[in-house]
């Protein structure tokens, strides 16, 4: 008989390792990937002896393309069930697209969304088999917003994974399967600072700022529950529901005053 686990990429630090620590307190067994195989190795032991439950690892780097199906078959290899698939792992690239060479931007794109449709693919069929699969899918509000001048591919890849999670629940939310789109919008991690864009993200207002871990604790509530899409905080809840009503001219000059830096250079 398999084990059931949740499976996190980019679980190392961040919101990744907050929806570890949720799922892990819920009773979820845990694969954790991540590029840093000490760090992943350390999590699993702390997550494991604190939460009792059995954590395992693999190293992995979702911008190769043999990596979703390394990661696939490690899992089944092991005999462990995927009920659970969080796509996490993501970073920004703070260059301007013109400087930016179209390596970086394919392995940008690969990360970002090719990893998540591959590892949804590989990981679905065994979903249906059980009748039971949920699937999250960290976006952004950035999804929403109009484009920055900042990480111009960022926005554009979160629209189009949004629209995949759509798609998911259409095809197979009869089979008991759900996609949820979790779209997060300043969260207090690393990811700025990994990204070059740490400067920005300390021009922005504290009361625009989340932990990580109330983030991942709305995310996973929401994934478990079944929900399509996930804003996590009413502050962002409001602001998503404007960008949806008001005009692009006007939003960018609002998010030009609260998130100073995003859209002024050039």
């Amino acid at each position: 008989m398999k084990d059931s686990y949740a499976l996190i990429t980019g679980a190392s630090s961040g919101i990744g390792l907050e929806i570890a620590n949720s799922l892990a307190k819920r009773g979820f067994n845990l694969i954790l990937t991540a590029r840093n195989e000490i760090k992943l190795k350390e999590l699993s032991k702390v997550i494991s002896d604190k939460h009792k439950i059995k954590v395992d690892f693999i190293c992995s780097d979702l911008s190769k393309v043999e990596s979703p199906q390394i990661i696939y078959n490690f899992c089944t290899s092991n005999n462990y069930q995927i009920d659970c698939l969080v796509n996490n792992a993501g970073y920004g690239i703070p260059t301007a697209f013109h400087e930016t060479s179209m390596e970086d931007e394919e392995d940008f794109i690969r990360v970002l969304g090719i990893a998540v449709i591959a590892l949804s693919k590989v990981f679905l069929p065994n979903m249906i088999s059980n009748g039971y699969g949920r699937i999250m899918i960290v976006s952004s509000v950035a999804a929403f917003a109009p484009p920055s001048t900042i990480q111009a591919l960022y926005g554009p890849i979160k629209t189009f994974m949004n629209r995949f999670s759509d798609a998911l629940n259409t095809n197979y939310n009869h089979k008991g399967i759900t996609s949820t789109a979790v779209c997060p919008g300043f969260t207090v991690t690393n990811f700025h600072q990994s990204s070059g864009v740490q400067n920005e993200m300390d021009k922005v207002p504290g009361f625009m700022k989340f932990s990580a871990k109330r983030i991942a604790e709305e995310a996973v509530i929401a994934t478990l529950n079944g929900k399509n899409l996930c804003v996590p905080t009413k502050t962002y809840r409001f602001l998503v529901f404007l960008l949806k009503i008001l005009p692009s001219s006007a939003l960018a000059l609002i998010e030009s005053n609260v998130a100073p830096g995003r859209y002024d250079k050039k």
